[in-house]
C-alpha cells in the first residue's frame, strides 16, 4: 500500500527567524539539487504545548498539515500528526528513557510502527556534553522486523539542513516531514 502523499526523498532546511523555528521542505531533483517547495513549517518558540503547522507557501494562507502534543508539559505523551481536514495520519513520540544516551523516537502510521535512533552512539554521547554546530546527526527508523521506514541525515551547513530518505512507500510525506522537523525542534537545534 502506497501512502496518499509519498515522496521518496526531500530536504528540510531551517530558516532564520527571531521568534519562531521555521523550516522549508523541498523535493529533491534528480541531480540532487533542491526542487519544488513542498511546504513551510513554523513553530512558536517557548510554547507550553508544542504545535507546528505546515503551510503551502510563505503567505501562510493555507495550512496543509500539522503536529501537536497530546498533553501540556507531558514530554512522553506524544504528538498527533493531522492532515488538512484534521484527520490523524500518524503519531510520534520521543522515548525519554532510551534517549538518555542515544536519542530515540517512535513513529506510527497506517500499517507500520517503527523506532528511530541516532545512528552513532559516539556522536550521541559527544552531543550530550558539547554543542558542535556541524556535528552530523543521523537517525534511522526501522520496524521491529528490521525493515527501514525512513532516515534523517543532518548536513553540514550554517543553518540546520536535513536529507530525509523514505524507502517505505507506506510512510506519508507529511508524517516523515513532521518527524524530521520535530527531531530538530525537540533537540533544541
Amino acid at each position: 500500500m502506497t501512502a496518499e502523499m509519498y515522496l521518496p526523498r526531500f530536504y528540510v532546511q531551517q530558516k532564520f527567524a527571531m521568534t519562531t523555528n521555521r523550516y522549508a521542505l523541498y523535493a529533491v531533483n534528480p541531480d540532487g539539487s533542491s526542487g519544488q517547495l513542498m511546504g513551510l513549517a513554523q513553530q512558536k518558540r517557548m510554547a507550553f504545548k508544542e504545535e507546528v503547522t505546515f503551510y503551502t507557501d510563505e503567505s501562510k494562507t493555507r495550512a496543509v498539515f500539522s503536529f501537536k502534543a497530546r498533553k501540556k508539559l507531558d514530554l512522553s505523551s506524544g504528538y498527533d500528526i493531522r492532515d488538512e481536514a484534521g484527520q490523524q495520519i500518524g503519531f510520534f513520540r520521543k522515548d525519554f528513557g532510551a534517549s538518555l544516551l542515544r536519542s530515540t523516537f517512535h513513529v506510527e502510521g497506517p500499517g507500520y510502527h517503527g523506532v528511530g535512533q541516532e545512528r552513532s552512539q559516539a556522536v550521541a554521547i559527544v552531543r550530550r556534553f558539547v554543542d558542535i554546530p556541524f556535528l552530523p546527526i543521523h537517525f534511522d527508523y526501522v520496524e521491529a522486523s528490521g525493515t527501514p521506514l525512513l532516515s534523517v541525515e543532518r548536513q553540514a551547513s550554517v543553518r540546520d539542513k536535513y536529507t530525509v530518505t523514505v524507502p517505505d512507500e507506506r510512510v506519508d510525506f507529511r508524517v516523515a516531514a513532521a518527524v524530521a522537523v520535530a527531531m530538530d525542534a525537540l533537540m533544541a537545534r
